[in-house]
């Protein structure tokens, strides 16, 4: 790294360590720094670095504290522990060398308030990295422990172990075809493998923007796992179908290519706006509503309808790592109230014969076996329609023995976001 690097590298470093504080102070924060303008004003250069520096740092977190936590006696402030979080991964993950990480991030500690008495501390412990380095590998250290204890008690250890090694991978992009008779064709485009069902895994890099197909609207980003929940429905042409929290739409154009009428709901008007600039990208149709799904006022009945509910969201740490350091205990019953007044909202809405698929990208059993349990219980009308092993694209290992699917992150080699999903029909 050249004089001019250290220079530019700076202004990358102090927009990481804001991007870190927000990522790891709320849910969603992360989405919500990386679209702040202060990341926008950065040139592109020090923006893809200043992401990538972040995401390296949350990926290995749980054992870059570890390391930090043995090597400080006393903890400095939340913000200079981010600064030495920063520099951990620059030299343990990023593999910069020594004396731009090191010096980068003594100048970032001092640059903050107050920082200028913690030079010292955050150059002894840069550098006593340079001298012992850490092994980052360890899946024990790469959770929470209350988020540990929960998938070893629910998976079992081995289970347990290999999605907690999933967590340090940076996932490849999957994208959804429009058409799945395009698959050979957009697949040598993207560089990429064939899933399944139009399904692909690109191995293009960059910003995907610019791939070819992204402005014909041939296709869309959607993990593998998220693409399931939307084919489980099987609609056909013509049918009625309902996407009730549809942002950002990938359920929604999955729902349309097949020929549906759909209805795609959302709380947000910004995101549902997301959904409009996609159907108008792929040059798909669907009418999109702003309202609650649990308390939408549409008497409106559909022959298929989706709730891919709100949720903790812990199956999606490979794209979104700081869900695991923001998310708690306390939020799982909260979110599960939620969702049981969405599928109650739900079965109002479908049909006498039609079909409803409820799915969380949540890998806590309350928000999904659990969740559907109590929703049969309560609904006697329902009852489950068995998935078959492999339907949708599901990998085959995710099926339970109810019929229901239980999607963990190491199911697909590669690695898939975890999901749960139950169909159900109505009688």
């Amino acid at each position: 790294m050249s004089e001019t690097d250290d220079i530019r590298g700076l202004p990358a470093r102090a927009a990481a360590l804001d991007l870190l504080g927000t990522a790891l102070s709320r849910r969603a924060g992360l989405d919500e720094g990386l679209n702040h303008p202060a990341m926008a004003a950065l040139e592109p250069r020090d923006r893809a670095f200043a992401r990538a520096l972040v995401m390296a740092t949350l990926r290995h977190l749980g054992p870059i504290d570890t390391a930090l936590q043995s090597r400080i006696k006393k903890a400095p402030p939340e913000r200079i522990v981010n600064v030495l979080r920063l520099g951990a991964a620059q030299l343990l993950v990023l593999k910069t060398p020594a004396h731009a990480a090191v010096g980068a991030t003594v100048d970032l500690a001092a640059a903050q308030k107050g920082g200028e008495v913690f030079k010292g501390l955050v150059n002894a412990v840069l550098r006593g990295f340079t001298r012992d380095p850490v092994d980052l590998d360890e899946p024990e250290l790469m959770l929470p422990t209350w988020l540990a204890a929960r998938w070893r008690a629910a998976y079992g250890p081995e289970a347990a172990r290999a999605i907690a090694a999933m967590v340090a991978a940076e996932p490849a992009t999957d994208v959804t075809l429009q058409d799945p008779a395009d698959a050979a064709e957009v697949a040598a485009e993207l560089e990429a493998t064939i899933l399944a069902e139009g399904q692909l895994r690109a191995g293009l890099k960059g910003e995907i923007s610019t791939w070819p197909g992204f402005d014909a609207g041939r296709w869309w980003v959607q993990d593998a796992s998220a693409a399931v929940p939307a084919r489980l429905l099987h609609v056909q042409r013509g049918e009625t179908a309902l996407d009730m929290c549809a942002a950002p739409g990938g359920k929604t154009l999955q729902l349309a290519a097949a020929g549906a009428r759909v209805v795609a709901l959302d709380r947000s008007a910004g995101r549902i706006k997301r959904v409009s600039e996609n159907l108008s990208r792929t040059g798909l149709g669907a009418e999109v509503a702003v309202a609650d799904a649990a308390e939408w006022r549409d008497t409106r009945e559909f022959d298929a309808v989706l709730l891919d509910a709100p949720c903790s969201a812990t199956g999606t740490f490979r794209r979104h790592p700081d869900v695991l350091w923001v998310a708690s205990p306390a939020d799982i019953p909260k979110l599960a109230q939620v969702q049981m007044k969405l599928l109650d909202s739900a079965a109002r809405r479908v049909k006498s014969g039609g079909r409803l698929v409820y799915c969380v990208c949540s890998l806590e059993h309350e928000e999904g076996e659990g969740q559907v349990a109590h929703f049969l219980a309560r609904h006697k009308a329902f009852a489950l329609n068995p998935i078959v092993a492999g339907e949708g694209g599901s990998p085959e290992a995710s099926r339970r023995d109810d019929g229901t699917l239980r999607i963990l992150p190491h199911h697909r080699e590669g690695g898939t976001d975890g999901f749960y999903v139950a169909r159900l029909r109505k009688a």
